[in-house]
């Protein structure tokens, strides 16, 4: 299997590499008549271009979207979608140096494990440049979940250690960062450029919060809508973790403390994250994604070579800060391509 499909119904195939001739994806299984164009799906992919702000590689992409097929006079027709991103800022000689070199924290050396080969070329296919292809998937998934009264919000809730609030999640795609609260701002810009000073570099934690989701979405066994979550979360090369709800800190708390009860009104709180059993309860969907630091770093680093010889390794290059706030709106896609997969995945069996 390559593993470079994702869905069951709504699916989503990708292609391309960081430093090859552009990358794209196929989308099937999208219903007709959805309204869709290029400028929808740019709206998404402009949120997670390089070169902005203070965290961001200097590799300037303008990542413009060409759609190939699948949509007709401003409409879906039902048939495949086909779509392609041209690469237009390679710096293919930053990676010559490093050839035969494994950079710490990278895929380097798994790569070579399973496959006796690589392009090491900013990673090939492991490179975080690959989600640019899940983002303009999630753009047409989103249209598709608007029809259903469906939507989805992303936003950074910590920095390299700094906690936010989350009090404006509905404005944060406005914000530095994809912030949900623009007091945090300063604190965070400042703790960037103190790491980006020492050749260092930084993680974080994003949220994600889908509202509108009806209840009785997801199976109770194996395919229960919070582990496709979590895999759809995790497929992203830079989060180690994934909670639901309270996540972990329902580890530490009593049964009386953790349970949502219910009155007349409903649910009286949400600790469960929006679904029980592994079935969507309709509550707001709450998911937290844990983002490790960008492991290409500056300072010098103990490695070996593809013969197994000792090497010290300072990475040149391009390289991002922190993976905020880029992976945000990558993180909104995979979650609205999974929730868009089980709708329809629900009226099959309805």
């Amino acid at each position: 299997m390559s593993g470079n499909t994702f869905g069951r119904i709504f699916k989503l195939t990708t292609y391309g590499e960081s430093h090859g001739p552009g990358l794209g994806g196929v989308i099937d299984g999208c219903p007709a008549g959805i309204e869709l164009n290029e400028e929808i799906i740019q709206l998404e992919l402009d949120r997670r271009k390089p070169g902005q702000g203070v965290a961001s590689t200097a590799r300037v992409e303008a990542d413009r979207i060409r759609i190939l097929s699948g949509v007709f006079e401003g409409r879906t027709t039902g048939t495949s979608i086909g779509f392609h991103i041209e690469n237009t800022d390679q710096r293919s000689r930053d990676y010559s140096k490093i050839m035969n070199v494994y950079r710490p924290g990278h895929a380097d050396y798994t790569f070579d494990a399973k496959f006796g080969f690589r392009d090491y070329r900013g990673g090939g296919r492991s490179s975080g440049r690959e989600t640019v292809s899940r983002v303009a998937g999630g753009a047409v998934a989103q249209e598709f979940l608007l029809q259903q009264g469906i939507a989805c919000q992303a936003y950074t809730v910590r920095i390299g250690g700094i906690e936010a609030e989350v009090k404006e999640p509905e404005k944060s795609h406005e914000n530095l960062f994809f912030a949900a609260d623009s007091e945090v701002i300063p604190r965070w810009e400042e703790r960037v450029k103190e790491i980006r000073s020492k050749g260092d570099t930084l993680g974080g934690v994003v949220e994600v919060r889908v509202k509108g989701v009806p209840a009785g979405l997801g199976e109770p066994v194996f395919d229960k809508i919070d582990a496709r979550l979590a895999y759809a979360l995790m497929s992203v090369g830079a989060v180690k973790g994934v909670e639901i709800g309270s996540g972990c800190k329902a580890a530490d708390a009593l049964g009386s403390e953790n349970n949502d009860f219910m009155n007349a009104d409903g649910f009286c709180s949400n600790n469960a994250g929006g679904i029980l059993g592994g079935i969507s309860s309709g509550q707001d969907i709450v998911v937290r994604a844990y983002v490790k630091p960008i492991p290409s770093i500056s300072k010098p680093q103990q490695t070996v070579d593809r013969d197994g010889n000792s090497e010290e390794i300072k990475i040149g290059g391009r390289h991002d800060i922190c993976a905020i706030p880029r992976i945000v709106p990558v993180l909104k896609s995979m979650a609205m391509l999974t929730v868009a997969d089980f709708i329809l995945l629900q009226r099959r069996m309805g």
